[in-house]
């Protein structure tokens, strides 16, 4: 069978199957094939009449089964990019989105590029957002805690792929582990915000993720809750936080921001016009 083949029968399956649209399903197809030949997709573009020798048409057709079945092409791959860098992914963490990618650009505009800054990044999973902040700012330094061993495995193997010294981490259901004295310049994170009894949770790519990293209580607010309540005993005077919610939680969330005496309390949307993050600053005055 020719790639052309091979690429035309599987993008065929794969829209019946998942009905994604022909253009998805197409890249799709690409995705996997060029990872089972060891080949970027560029060629299997310039290829289009080569041959696929049986052991690589086994390969594929595993690989295709596999995402046929629902499973995410990240999690087939074992990885993704995020913010320009590639991460390991595995099912203990949650696959990093394009959405995410706002929590990081907020946090870049409040850390200065030439002086030292201590960043809490809040269950950090594959280590995605903590990672490409101390990459792109090697003076601060990132905490990156998790509840879950197996997510930590997975940040610590993408530290080491990314060369980074400026990283520490805590096995920590959120700021259990740390030191009550220490205090931080910036708190971030992208907590679970999904309601126990969504049907999102049965749908998609979702099915396959950690539900740790998912549900949080009956309103999917109870870890943001917990979270934005502990946060001013960690912050430093003038410290901040950044909080990746659910597109109906902005009001539930700047409410508890305000109550709590928070300043310049505000929501920030994603690309597709989703309210995404929320954001405070901590008064000197504030109380802890």
């Amino acid at each position: 069978m020719t790639l052309d083949t091979v690429l035309r029968d599987a993008r065929q399956q794969l829209s019946a199957a998942l009905s994604l649209e022909p253009k998805i399903a197409a890249l799709e197809a690409q995705i996997l094939l060029a990872h089972a030949l060891h080949k970027p997709r560029s060629y299997l573009l310039a290829n289009p009449s080569s041959e696929l020798d049986t052991v690589n048409l086994a390969t594929f057709t595993s690989l295709l089964q596999r995402r046929l079945s629902g499973e995410p092409i990240a999690y087939i791959l074992g990885k993704r990019e995020f913010y320009g860098f590639e991460f390991r992914v595995t099912p203990d963490v949650l696959i990093p989105r394009p959405e995410t990618e706002l929590l990081v650009d907020l946090a870049l505009a409040l850390i200065p590029e030439q002086m030292p800054f201590q960043i809490l990044d809040l269950g950090t999973g594959s280590g995605a957002i903590a990672l490409s902040l101390a990459k792109l700012r090697p003076e601060a330094q990132v905490t990156a805690v998790d509840i879950s061993p197996k997510a930590l495995a997975v940040t610590q193997y993408n530290t080491d792929n990314l060369a980074l010294h400026n990283v520490r981490f805590y096995l920590s259901d959120w700021f259990a582990a740390l030191n009550p004295s220490t205090q931080f310049d910036l708190i971030i994170a992208n907590p679970p915000y999904v309601a126990e009894n969504d049907p999102h949770l049965s749908q998609g790519d979702v099915r396959f993720e950690p539900l740790l990293a998912l549900k949080s209580g009956v309103d999917g607010f109870d870890d943001i809750r917990n979270i934005v309540r502990a946060a001013p005993a960690f912050l430093c005077p003038n410290g901040h936080i950044l909080i990746e919610h659910g597109y109906n939680q902005q009001d539930k969330i700047i409410e508890l921001l305000l109550a709590l005496g928070f300043d310049a309390v505000a929501d920030h949307r994603d690309l597709a016009g989703q309210a995404r993050v929320s954001y405070g600053k901590k008064p000197i005055n504030m109380m802890q």
